[in-house]
C-alpha cells in the first residue's frame, strides 16, 4: 500500500525487489525502496521484520539472493562493503560494532583511512568526529570497549562519517540505550541531514523516527507493506495501532 507523497529529490539509492536468505530461510522476500540525495528516510517495524537484514544488502555485509541495488546510479548489487564506502555510502551497524580493543582516537583513523588520502586528511575526519561528540574528544585514548553504550553508539557514528558518506545507512540507532542519550543523538542526525547528508534510519522506536524523517517504510514479514511521507504515516490509523500506540 502506497500513501500519496510529495515530490522526492532524485535517487541516491534505488532498491529494487531486494531478497535476502539465510540458508533456505528467507527473511527479506521482495523489498523496494529509494533514498534521494539529501533525505533523511526510515523504515520502521517490529522484531523479525527483516528491516536489519535489508540494510545490511544493501551496505554489502550480506549477498542478496534477488533483486538490484543502485547507489548514484550505478549498479551495485552483491558488491562487498569496502567497495561501498570508497562510493559514498557508509554504514553504522546494529550494536555498535566498534573496534573494543583499539582507542576511541584509532576507531576513528580506521573510518577515515577508507576515504583520506594523506596523514593530514586523516586528522581532519578525527577533529570532525571530536567536534561533533565532544564527549569522544575527553576520552581520545580511551579503549573503545570500555565506553557507555551511549558513546559507542557516538563512535560508531563519528567513524561511519570519517569515511565522508554520501548517505549513511543506520541500523537500530536507539539499541540498548537511554533516553536521555537518544534525547541528544536524534538532533545530532537531522543537523548532519541538514547539513546534505542523506541517512536511511532503521528504528524501532518509530515515533522518534517519524518524528526526524522526511519518508518512511513500513515492513512486516519481509515486505514493504506501507510508505508514504513521515507525516502522513504517523497519523495512518493501521500505523499508530501497531507502532505509536492508540493516543
Amino acid at each position: 500500500m502506497n500513501m500519496t507523497t510529495a515530490s522526492s529529490p532524485p535517487a541516491l539509492l534505488k532498491v529494487t525487489d531486494l531478497g535476502v536468505a539465510y540458508g533456505q530461510v528467507r527473511a527479506v522476500q521482495s523489498v523496494s525502496l529509494e533514498v534521494g540525495a539529501g533525505e533523511f528516510v526510515a523504515m520502521i517495524g517490529s522484531n523479525g521484520a527483516g528491516k536489519s537484514s535489508t540494510m545490511k544488502a544493501i551496505a554489502g555485509v550480506l549477498a542478496p539472493v534477488s533483486g538490484r541495488v543502485e547507489f548514484n546510479g550505478a549498479d551495485v548489487t552483491g558488491q562487498p562493503s569496502h567497495r561501498l564506502v570508497r562510493q559514498g555510502l557508509a554504514m553504522v551497524p546494529e550494536g555498535r560494532q566498534v573496534f573494543a580493543e583499539q582507542t576511541v582516537e584509532d576507531n576513528l583513523r580506521l573510518g577515515a583511512f577508507v576515504f583520506s588520502r594523506t596523514p593530514k586528511m586523516i586528522d581532519e575526519a578525527v577533529d570532525r568526529g571530536f567536534t561533533l561528540f565532544p564527549r569522544l574528544a575527553e576520552r581520545r585514548a580511551q579503549a573503545a570497549g570500555s565506553l557507555s553504550g551511549g558513546e559507542q553508539q557516538m563512535l560508531a557514528i563519528a567513524r561511519g562519517l570519517a569515511s565522508r558518506p554520501r548517505l549513511l545507512v543506520i541500523d537500530e540507532l536507539s539499541l540498548g540505550l537511554a533516553p536521555r542519550v537518544l534525547d541528544m543523538l536524534f538532533p545530532v542526525l537531522q543537523q548532519l541531514n541538514r547539513d546534505g547528508l542523506a541517512i536511511l534510519l532503521v528504528e524501532q522506536l518509530a515515533t522518534q523516527a517519524l518524528a526526524v524523517s522526511h519518508r518512511a517504510y513500513v515492513m512486516e514479514t519481509g515486505r514493504v507493506t506501507l510508505q508514504g511521507s513521515a507525516r502522513d504515516l504517523a497519523q495512518d490509523p493501521a500505523v499508530r495501532q501497531a507502532y505509536l500506540g492508540r493516543h
